[in-house]
């Protein structure tokens, strides 16, 4: 991974109080989401156990399955001890079918003790074991074939988004921006779909601005990557989306389908779609327990914050969202190759020196997270529909990118704001990077800032103002900083949002198996 270490003149100190104070303020939001779990956490050990399907409604036996156990003995106790003390009693023969039982109101479900709970927690164990194995040995699959089709050559690895809603067409368009230099496809989600509180089933061909999130989405794309792997002698990265109302399922499902990389930040949801805090913590953290076991990496979501507030001002809030995500994402037990911390290119373009600022930022980015794939965003927010004007930014991103060794970078495209890109709107955006780190994708090894310049005063100021707000956040809890407004300008009461009902205080008999393996492996 290329790097610009120690380019900034940093005070260690500064830096590692930055840290201290972001592991301060992040753990009580641990011991939040240790305390509690959802719907979502519940379902995906039933995913993990093999539970697939829907019934004629399209509603999925998983969530028949556990608004079935909940309104019988609560959700406070984990699905897991009811669902297999049911198995146990002979009440059906597999999962599949005691959903069907379920949804059909023909089975009660209680709460086991004694020796039948002891004999629940190890059926249990040894179902949601199997899934685990399943995802062990995709992580595997992956790795024997990057050995055999090996990685891009050059970094940052280039990262392209398709989605047309129709997942037959985005496979073509997918495997033709392979062969036009992309290294990594991005499926966006349909719009709404972090909003349901359910994950569809099976292939979808009909989307809005993207494309479901399916497994059977993930295993078609998955398949015609590794056919593209195979053709171009490199391997093709697939990024889906695991956040929204279904983040721990659609992680699950992830792992079982051998993603590469999916979108997984700790507070997008909160912010940009009023998903409950807690809901979304306690999802987070699961979510990522599971990216880690998978060999995931995860793509963060400060570029958005820069989208509702002006990415001057709100320069530090970037960098203290990526000092909680890692601490959060550490905690889960990602390592660092795993932690694409997102940041973008989004200073008004008539600022003076706005250039500058933006590789002072990215600088700060690179230099306080070294060993992470760092995702750089292009812009977005200032594009006005004059594509010329959008190609030159695009490629002041791209050199931004190759000046300061990021390990990510989302292409651009001139045509934002206007349409949803051509495939030869891809064409030429790729072309633009193809240029920009073919005539300058070492220039990181020879540009240093003055150290007293305007690029290292610019870091340092950033830095600063970082920990200033972290010692903020720390006074007053990280819970009322985001109600309070303080990262994007949203207000987000914890008390409040999408999905607090799914949510619920773990009682003493609390058993969930796929958490248990989780923190035994971790």
């Amino acid at each position: 991974m290329t790097r610009a270490v120690k380019k900034l003149d940093l005070d260690p100190v500064t830096v590692r109080k930055a840290r201290s104070l972001a592991r301060k303020a992040g753990r009580p939001i641990v011991n939040i989401a240790k305390q509690h779990t959802t719907v979502s956490v519940e379902r995906a050990v039933l995913r993990l156990a093999g539970l697939a399907g829907a019934d004629t409604e399209g509603i999925p036996w998983v969530n028949r399955l556990a608004d079935t156990v909940r309104a019988d003995v609560g959700l406070e106790h984990g699905l897991a001890l009811p669902v297999w003390d049911a198995l146990l009693r002979g009440e059906a023969e597999d999962l599949s079918v005691l959903a069907q039982k379920a949804a059909s109101g023909s089975v009660t479900f209680r709460l086991p003790e004694g020796r039948d709970a002891v004999r629940a927690r190890a059926a249990a164990r040894k179902s949601a074991a199997a899934g685990m194995k399943l995802v062990d040995g995709r992580r595997r699959e992956r790795d024997r074939l990057i050995k055999r089709h090996g990685d891009p050559e050059q970094r940052p690895w280039i990262y392209l988004i398709v989605a047309t809603g129709d997942i037959y067409e985005d496979i073509p368009q997918a495997q033709a921006a392979a062969r036009a230099g992309a290294d990594i496809i991005a499926v966006i989600r349909s719009t709404g779909q972090s909003l349901l509180d359910y994950v569809p089933e099976g292939a979808t061909r009909e989307g809005f601005a993207g494309t479901y999130a399916t497994q059977e989405n993930f295993r078609l794309m998955r398949a015609a990557l590794d056919e593209s792997s195979k053709e171009l002698g490199r391997y093709i990265r697939l990024t889906n989306y695991a956040s929204g109302l279904c983040m721990p399922e659609i992680a699950t499902l992830a792992g079982l389908q051998r993603l590469d990389m999916m979108l997984n930040d700790s507070m997008y949801g909160i912010l940009f779609r009023d998903i409950n805090p807690i809901r979304t913590f306690v999802d987070q953290r699961f979510s990522r327990q599971i990216h880690a076991r998978a060999g995931i990496i995860i793509n963060t979501g400060e570029d958005n914050y820069l989208t509702t507030a002006d990415a001057v001002e709100a320069a530090h809030t970037v960098t203290v969202s990526q000092l909680l995500n890692e601490y959060f994402a550490k905690e889960a037990g990602l390592e660092d190759w795993q932690l694409g911390l997102g940041h973008a290119f989004e200073i008004t373009p008539e600022i003076p020196d706005s250039f500058r600022m933006e590789l002072a930022h990215a600088m700060l980015a690179r230099q306080l997270f070294p060993d992470a794939p760092l995702k750089w965003m292009p812009p977005t927010r200032h594009m006005t529909g004059d594509v010329f004007r959008g190609y030159l930014l695009d490629g002041f991103f791209n050199l931004v990118g190759a000046m300061t060794g990021q390990g990510i970078l989302l292409v651009g495209m001139m045509t934002e704001a206007v349409v949803t890109p051509w495939i030869s709107d891809r064409d030429l955006a790729l072309q633009n990077v193809r240029y920009v780190l073919g005539a300058a994708g070492n220039l990181h090894e020879d540009f240093h800032p003055a150290p007293d310049g305007f690029i290292a005063q610019r870091a340092r100021q950033v830095l600063g103002e970082s920990v200033e707000l972290l010692e903020r956040i720390v006074d007053d809890g990280l819970l009322n900083a985001i109600g309070d407004g303080t990262f994007g300008l949203m207000k987000r009461p914890q008390d409040a949002g999408r999905g607090l009902d799914g949510v619920a205080k773990r009682s003493a008999a609390y058993y969930n198996p796929a958490i248990e393996l989780l923190e035994e492996a971790q």
